[in-house]
């Protein structure tokens, strides 16, 4: 028998931060332990051994490059990683001067935490104690089941169906495999219950659909985030499910029996933001004819969701820092502030990071958003849940007790279209075609997409490939290798596609510096970090 790693020591004041990363780190298959200070976590480790030492830079009873020499000392054999304030490389200099191994920067992404921790010991990514087994897994029909008088009862699937595999004969997600061979048979597949694949979910997140790999993990990383009161900031594209994401935190969360106020910051006037925020007195402008409270009022002990927070303008981030860091706010027109218990999440499908870096972004109100990252995948990366969207959304839109089918043209047609509005673009488009079909069989033309079928997957690839080889021929270093094989989104995913043309990029850097990663970061224009973890994610050795 092996024998037992030593168990993880994370060291940060900050409870939520603390209670975070040990979960992240359970479910890695490591025990954890946990100091809330430099003291602390110096008496843990005169008393035991460590595998890894993760501990925050800026504590109340000292620094963390404290416990970094402390360890130097003892002479200890162990990693030791430091997480530093964004923007704050002196201190992960300084850091690494003294002996860590590495360090992140505030915010943390949990991708970047498995990365460092996958890099510094040995980790099984399975977790260290049994799960629960799920109780009443809900089905594709489970959010629309409450409506049906007699809804028909379903078996679950066996455990070895529940995987969508890629198909390893035509590349096929083996979703859409069995889905496309139900049209082969002769039959329009139809919508009636006992049609409705299983879409997977759990009984308590009805919203959040699939059993592709991306929505499993923002499943479980939800079901943790809920559990804490830390912001968070959920990423992706236009209509992937941001908002849904946000309501299951909080529906999830022990403020479930509070407000949840949705605010679209890009659909308010400018000079009514701060009204509509902290709202106002009666009498302290003219049209105040009576006292309004804002948003952070009607949010008080529930959660406030800012959507498209990108959009608010500087003038308005500054107001909303400090609403965030002294939890009051102060109505117009009144002297004093009111205190309020709000829990923040944020959305956009912006990059919020490239926003900071223009200034068009405050980074301190970054920092105070973006505590935990949750990024919802694009529909096109779910090519194994698309099939069972697809008759979800057919059964949803039906009118009356109509059956719809579709032809094997229109299936062939959505199961290859990219779709760049993600699931929303997909709804709107069932939706129309419900509307515009003749009698109960879906054509192509009712669909609307043929015209943008093929040129929707080749165009935005096309683009990242001209933008890719556009980079490499302005470095003299790095010549151009032989032209791509054309995409065809029949054969190949968008997400694959441009793997094969970062991992060529990449590799070509190497070759030209002889393998050595910090040249071949600064001939690409990119960090060594970064150049690191590119290299992890495309296994690249």
């Amino acid at each position: 028998m092996s024998k037992l790693q030593d168990p993880v020591l994370v060291v940060d004041d900050e409870a939520d931060i603390r209670d975070l990363m040990e979960m992240t780190l359970m479910k890695m298959g490591l025990r954890v332990e946990t100091a809330a200070g430099v003291e602390e976590a110096k008496n843990k480790l005169d008393d035991n051994d460590y595998s890894l030492v993760l501990t925050d830079m800026r504590m109340p009873d000292g620094s963390g490059l404290e416990v970094v020499q402390y360890i130097d000392e003892l002479m200890l054999d162990t990693p030791v990683a430091v997480i530093t304030a964004f923007g704050n490389a002196d201190q992960a200099v300084e850091a690494l001067k003294a002996g860590a191994f590495d360090y992140l920067q505030k915010p943390i992404t949990l991708s970047q935490l498995r990365s460092l921790v996958k890099s510094a010991v040995t980790v099984s990514d399975a977790p260290s104690v049994p799960p629960e087994p799920q109780k009443n897994v809900s089905t594709a029909a489970e959010p629309y089941r409450k409506n049906l008088q007699t809804p028909p009862a379903r078996q679950p699937l066996p455990a070895q169906k529940q995987q969508r595999n890629i198909n390893a004969g035509n590349g096929v997600p083996e979703g859409l495999k069995s889905l496309k061979e139900r049209f082969n048979t002769g039959n329009s597949i139809g919508t009636d219950m006992e049609d409705a694949p299983q879409l997977g979910g759990e009984a308590d997140m009805p919203r959040l659909l699939g059993m592709s790999p991306q929505m499993i993990e923002v499943r479980h990383l939800i079901r943790r985030l809920a559990k804490s009161g830390v912001p968070v900031y959920i990423a992706g594209e236009s209509g992937t499910g941001k908002e849904q994401a946000a309501r299951t935190i909080h529906e999830l969360s022990e403020r479930a029996d509070k407000p949840f106020i949705a605010v679209n910051c890009g659909a308010i006037p400018e000079n009514l933001m701060e009204s509509e925020f902290f709202g106002y007195k009666k009498g302290s402008f003219t049209g105040a004819d009576q006292d309004r409270l804002g948003f952070f009022q009607h949010a008080d002990g529930g959660t406030l969701f800012l959507d498209e927070v990108a959009d608010l303008p500087l003038s308005m981030q500054v107001k909303l820092l400090r609403a965030i860091q002294e939890k009051a706010v102060r109505r117009i027109g009144d002297a004093r502030e009111t205190f309020v218990d709000v829990r923040i999440v944020c959305a956009t499908h912006k990059n919020l990071e490239a926003l900071v870096e223009s200034g068009a972004f405050r980074q301190d109100l970054y920092y105070r958003l973006n505590v935990v990252s949750l990024h919802m995948p694009p529909l096109r990366e779910m090519r194994e849940d698309l099939g069972a969207l697809i008759l979800y959304l057919l059964y949803r839109h039906r009118h009356g007790n109509r059956t719809y089918k579709l032809s094997p043209k229109a299936q062939e047609a959505l199961l290859h279209y990219s779709y760049p509005g993600n699931f929303r673009e997909l709804e709107n488009i069932l939706e129309r075609a419900v509307a515009l079909t003749v009698g109960s069989i879906i054509q192509l033309d009712d669909l609307q997409i043929q015209q943008n079928t093929n040129n929707a997957v080749a165009q935005p690839v096309a683009a990242a490939v001209e933008e890719a080889l556009s980079a490499l021929e302005e470095t003299p270093l790095l010549p151009v290798g032989a032209p791509l094989q054309p995409f065809d989104p029949r054969t190949m995913q968008i997400q694959e596609y441009l793997d094969q043309v970062e991992r060529g990029i990449i590799e070509m850097a190497l070759e030209q510096t002889r393998y050595n990663r910090t040249q071949a970061a600064k001939l690409l224009g990119i960090s060594f970090r970064s150049m690191r973890y590119r290299m992890e994610r495309l296994d690249i050795n």
